[in-house]
């Protein structure tokens, strides 16, 4: 596939080695469970706003990978505004998290943001090679997401600071599986030396 070809629908302007993917971030949290979640989640997000506005600077796209709730005519916008709007539980993440207008999106059927999703294909025109996973639920979604994207030889680092889920012990199980199993770097995002990942292209 060709990276750049302005006559394809695909094209997207930006081209880096690494993409980072913000799995269900924006999410109302309005679920059996959620209260749980969210009390690991808030000080998460804070790490991955952190780690997002680093990204953002060394032109490291950013990617979220977002449920759509079973609602096949939903958008991604209608997702975010719902939840900055309707008084939920997750509003205080969202606007934490909220994507700009240079952010991409991809809306996932279900628990990997690879599964039926043009995920990807947007990595390819980016050229991303390494994915850096960030987000909610580690022992769901973002193991999941990380088991698909080691099957499709993506490198991965999972930052062990900016992934939640409902149990901290449940966590920390996922964690060590995504990092033996899918040979993840799972240091934490202030660890991460995005200038030497931005460089890489193998």
């Amino acid at each position: 596939m060709p990276a750049k070809n302005l006559d394809l629908h695909g094209n997207v302007p930006d081209n880096s080695p690494v993409a980072l993917v913000l799995i269900d971030v924006i999410n109302d949290l309005e679920f059996d469970g959620g209260d749980k979640l969210l009390k690991h989640a808030l000080p998460t997000a804070l790490r991955i706003a952190a780690l997002k506005a680093k990204a953002r600077k060394r032109r490291i796209p950013v990617i979220y990978a977002n449920d759509n709730f079973g609602r096949w005519r939903s958008d991604f916008q209608q997702v975010v505004e719902h939840c900055l709007t309707d008084g939920v539980r997750g509003q205080a993440i969202a606007e934490i998290l909220k994507p700009g207008p240079e952010d991409y999106f991809v809306l996932k059927p279900k628990h990997s943001a690879f599964y039926s999703t043009t995920m990807d294909l947007l990595l390819q025109y980016l050229q991303a090679k390494r994915i850096i996973l960030t987000g909610f639920t580690g022992d769901m979604c973002v193991l999941f997401t990380a088991a698909d994207a080691y099957l499709r030889d993506y490198q991965l680092s999972v930052p062990r600071d900016c992934m939640a889920s409902q149990s901290a012990a449940e966590n920390r199980k996922a964690l060590q599986y995504i990092a033996r199993v899918c040979k993840a770097d799972t240091r934490s995002s202030t660890s991460l030396d995005l200038v030497k990942l931005r460089k890489r292209r193998s």
